[in-house]
């Protein structure tokens, strides 16, 4: 089982977070290719993987498969013993429920928060929608803790692909410095903590030598 994964800057590249992250829960090794973004000649080099022209890009046996939420859904057809979703039937479907909300939403979250490990610093307002994706993001938090079958300090107990999709925004929040719930704040430090993301972070910030 051959994997090979393609990125973008890991300072700035949430979705290619989210793929890498869900390639280290299954424990296998596997090869990345970094692209880097917002380059005259990025399209280009994408292209040569992949029509979509975007990261990430999972490169198996299988074929190239292109989406952070698909190379999730093939990493955990591929590997049942990693657990990557919840067993609980409706745990599990909380999760993927959570998953598919984060892919397919917080527009205004992700335009006007970008993604970028090195930053420090909070907006100078919150605009209303800002605010609203913010107050969804910590509800459906703490649906998944409730939904949970497992303890531990990760959405669903132990390390899953919830945690995979949501770890990104766990750093916006960070980064900004928004004012949150406790709840909120401890499982944001529980993703600073996973040595998977810790990881991707000291390579991200080394890309701007730090």
């Amino acid at each position: 089982m051959s994997y090979h994964l393609i990125i973008g800057d890991k300072l700035y590249s949430s979705w290619s977070l989210r793929a890498a992250l869900a390639l280290e829960l299954t424990g296998a090794s596997y090869s990345e290719q970094l692209v880097k973004l917002n380059q005259p000649d990025t399209r280009a080099r994408l292209l040569e993987h992949s029509p979509t022209g975007k990261v990430p890009l999972l490169k198996c046996e299988h074929g190239t498969i292109a989406d952070s939420l698909a190379i999730a859904e093939y990493l955990a057809e591929r590997h049942p013993d990693a657990h990557l979703w919840p067993t609980d039937v409706s745990a599990r479907a909380q999760a993927r429920s959570a998953c598919a909300q984060m892919h397919s939403g917080f527009f205004a979250l992700r335009g006007t928060m970008p993604f970028d490990l090195s930053r420090d610093q909070a907006l100078d307002s919150t605009p209303a929608d800002v605010q609203a994706d913010i107050d969804r993001i910590v509800a459906l938090w703490a649906e998944c803790r409730a939904a949970a079958k497992a303890s531990g300090p990760f959405l669903f107990g132990t390390p899953g692909l919830a945690d995979a999709f949501f770890a990104p925004v766990a750093v916006r929040l960070r980064t900004y410095r928004v004012e949150l719930p406790v709840e909120a704040l401890n499982y944001i430090e529980t993703i600073y903590q996973w040595p998977a993301f810790q990881a991707w972070q000291k390579a991200g910030l080394a890309e701007c030598g730090r």
